[in-house]
């Protein structure tokens, strides 16, 4: 047994891993490691996972730069779920003869958790909730309604389509913002398509729905961010550093805005001191938009797949 190749499964926060699918197809052909914590910084990493041969990481919790691969000798198989995962680098694993694959993944729940973030700032849950286990009063606020303010949406792509769809179901006023082909994207969906400097003065609730890649990184800059409407809601469910964070932290602090919905964040997981843990207008989560039981079932399921294919020399689902 322990001649076996060793797999470490990373970042199984919610030890799901093992429930999500079935492993006995890889009894007697691998060694699993299930790895409930993150494992830190690199240093940690590279000790932690040296004698694995194959790894298996869940979306960007663990990043694999040039760096880390170079510590990871007996590497040979990298398995992240989802179809991509832009922490990974790519180039670098084909030149030290590593197999990157992916997985399949159900659905779009990311824009779900966005809309149901939307719905709970707007109606004040978070606060009307814990004031009801309390024993508060009965009620203590007014909560806003969705019908008849404007969605900005950033990003007219797969989520961004659902997320105006969304809003058009609330009985909002749709606008929506995108890099390529605005016209035909926004004629296709009903909405009105603005640039990024009307729509964020605008809107009362921004929602960005972008892939981070080096041109959209920091898009969402200080100066569009303050031109928001002081009552405006900012929503990112997709990626940290697509924001300028100092700037958002400054426009929070000061009451400039009217609060932010947040699920992703430059750095993961959130430092315990960070401002985001202790604004009274900022409504966080951690990063669990593709956290679903749906979608952890197709993760891991198409991991084992992944491995055993793998294992047989024809692997699937490779990354280019």
């Amino acid at each position: 047994m322990t001649d076996l190749p060793i797999c470490a499964i990373l970042d199984d926060y919610q030890d799901a891993a093992f429930a999500c699918a079935d492993w006995s197809g890889l009894d007697g052909r691998v060694t699993l490691r299930r790895y409930a914590e993150h494992l830190g910084d690199e240093d940690a990493v590279a000790a932690a996972l040296a004698d694995c041969t194959v790894i298996v990481a869940m979306r960007e919790r663990t990043p694999f730069p040039e760096s880390l691969l170079k510590r990871l000798p007996n590497l040979r198989l990298l398995i992240t779920t989802g179809a991509r995962n832009r922490s990974i680098d790519l180039e670098a694993a084909r030149a030290l003869g590593i197999t990157v694959c992916g997985t399949g993944s159900a659905g779009n729940p990311a824009a779900e958790l966005a809309w149901a973030g939307i719905l709970a700032f707007m109606r004040r849950l978070p606060q009307e909730v814990a004031n009801f286990r309390a024993g508060g009063p009965w009620q203590n606020g007014l909560g806003r309604s969705l019908q008849g303010r404007r969605l900005g949406v950033v990003g007219l792509g797969k989520l961004g389509r659902r997320m105006a769809r969304f809003g058009q179901a609330f009985g909002m006023e749709v606008a929506g913002w995108t890099r390529t082909d605005l016209e035909t994207r926004a004629a296709d969906l009903d909405v009105l398509p603005l640039d990024l400097p009307e729509l964020f003065a605008t809107s009362d609730v921004i929602t960005v729905q972008l892939a981070l890649v080096p041109g959209s990184r920091g898009i969402i800059s200080a100066e569009l961010l303050g031109r928001m409407k002081p009552d405006a809601l900012f929503v990112n469910t997709s990626r940290g550093p697509l924001a300028d964070e100092a700037a958002l932290i400054s426009l929070l602090e000061a009451g400039r805005i009217g609060g932010a919905v947040l699920d992703v964040f430059d750095t993961e997981p959130l430092p315990l001191d960070h401002p985001f843990r202790r604004l009274d207008n900022v409504q966080a989560t951690p990063h669990m938009g593709y956290v679903t039981e749906e979608n952890y079932r197709v993760y891991y399921r198409d991991a084992v797949e992944d491995i055993g294919a793998w294992l047989d020399g024809t692997p699937l689902r490779v990354m280019t």
